[in-house]
């Protein structure tokens, strides 16, 4: 079975088309008029490839090859198709378009799976539009809860329940999106590295078998807003001043705690945000990752000591937890098979730590979970110069394919 280097270049440049920032790289946040074409696309050529396409209740979209004995449990394979604002063409999409691929070399070798073949597309794992990543995975491992979705607002006061409900999808019935163990035999999951180490050792795929631990956190500093020209600088209660001075703090916080700790604030926001006016708001996020569960608790603890710090003269400071996920060991099973397909293709490959949280990393609580990384241009990601050759991800998805294969057959780990 070979897959087609040029069909999995057309695709990719087709979803890259939905886009709300052409020429600026790829802006598809869940539920916009580019989520609902990059959808019907890909629902239409799932459907082309002999696939039974469905939608779940907030929105994720499945293929399903049939197996010889449909009451087993199917083996996954996908990933997200929704971006950070200004990000690449591959984060996600060369996931989805793996588990496409797979599905049409089956079509076209008329090969039936033992166990069923499922292709999912996912929203929301970036949490760009709603602030809470990994929504998708989350919901299928029963994670999120009907409350959530009518409580999480986009920047403009828009809820997720709100948001899905204008592309026909039914956040009150969350609970029907949730799978079972029983119902998912693997989870395979290709993805860019989004770093360097590839690409500097000239190496065709990295097989995951560790996903570090990540939390984010969202901060919301206090103070009174005033006139920029008549309130004197001793009475002020400036939330920005306040803000700052925490944000000055955190990334030594990291330094410290060591063994590849990693803080990050990617979003703030000040509030009312006047030339003129002093800062009664700043909403901001920390994102702290670690390979040990312990540098992250140290770590989070930390940033909550110095914020706590910070409430004074007027100032108050409300944390609010989004997101908490452990280390996860990746299935030992599925990463020796990849390891043996890759070494079957003949392509250099090598083990490693994932620094990313992916979708792989929640399944993983579910079933048994693989997760591929291609090389990374410059390691660049999340920017539009985010790139990965075509060759070089082709590889990738022939390592899943074999892979696949093997664990659809009668006799797979019997």
């Amino acid at each position: 079975m070979k897959t087609n280097l040029e069909r999995i270049k057309q695709h990719l440049e087709k979803l890259d088309t939905y886009t709300a920032t052409p020429g600026a790289g790829t802006t598809r946040l869940s539920y916009s008029k580019e989520d609902l074409g990059a959808r019907n696309y890909l629902k239409a050529e799932m459907a082309k490839v002999g696939l039974t396409v469905s939608e779940d209740a907030i929105g994720n979209i499945y293929g399903r090859l049939e197996g010889v004995n449909p009451d087993l449990p199917a083996v996954m394979v996908g990933s997200h198709f929704d971006s950070v604002p200004n990000g690449g063409a591959f984060d996600g999409p060369a996931g989805v378009i793996t588990g496409l691929e797979i599905a049409t070399v089956f079509h076209e070798q008329k090969y039936k799976p033992y166990f069923p073949l499922e292709i999912i597309a996912m929203v929301e794992e970036e949490g760009s539009r709603f602030g809470a990543g990994l929504l998708a995975s989350r919901t299928i491992t029963g994670k999120v809860t009907n409350e959530t979705l009518h409580e999480m607002k986009d920047g403009d006061g828009i809820t997720a329940a709100e948001a899905m409900a204008k592309l026909g999808f039914d956040a009150n019935k969350v609970n029907e999106a949730v799978r079972t163990k029983k119902s998912i035999k693997a989870f395979i999951e290709l993805h860019i590295e989004q770093g360097p180490i590839l690409e500097n050792a000239n190496e065709d795929v990295a097989l995951v078998d560790t996903i570090v631990g990540l939390t984010e956190i969202k901060v919301t500093v206090s103070g009174q807003a005033g006139h920029a020209g008549t309130t004197p600088m001793n009475e002020r209660k400036d939330a920005l001043t306040a803000a700052v001075q925490i944000l000055a703090d955190l990334p030594d916080l990291a330094i410290q705690e060591g063994n590849g700790t990693v803080l990050t604030v990617g979003k703030l926001n000040v509030f009312p945000n006047g030339a003129n006016v002093i800062p009664n708001k700043v909403v901001f996020t920390v994102d702290i990752r670690a390979k040990e569960e312990q540098n992250v608790q140290n770590t989070l603890n930390k940033v909550k000591a110095v914020i706590k710090q910070a409430e004074k003269n007027g100032i108050s400071c409300e944390v609010e937890d989004m997101l908490y996920e452990k280390p996860t060991q990746l299935s030992k099973e599925i990463h020796q098979a990849l390891t043996e397909s890759a070494r079957k293709l003949n392509f250099k490959h090598r083990t490693m730590v994932s620094g990313a949280g992916h979708d792989a990393m929640i399944f993983a609580n579910l079933t048994e979970v693989g997760l591929v990384f291609v090389p990374s241009h410059n390691g660049i990601s999340h920017a539009p110069e985010e790139w990965t050759d075509y060759d070089k991800l082709q590889k990738g998805i022939e390592v899943v394919l074999d892979t696949v294969k093997k664990w659809t057959e009668e006799d797979t780990n019997e």
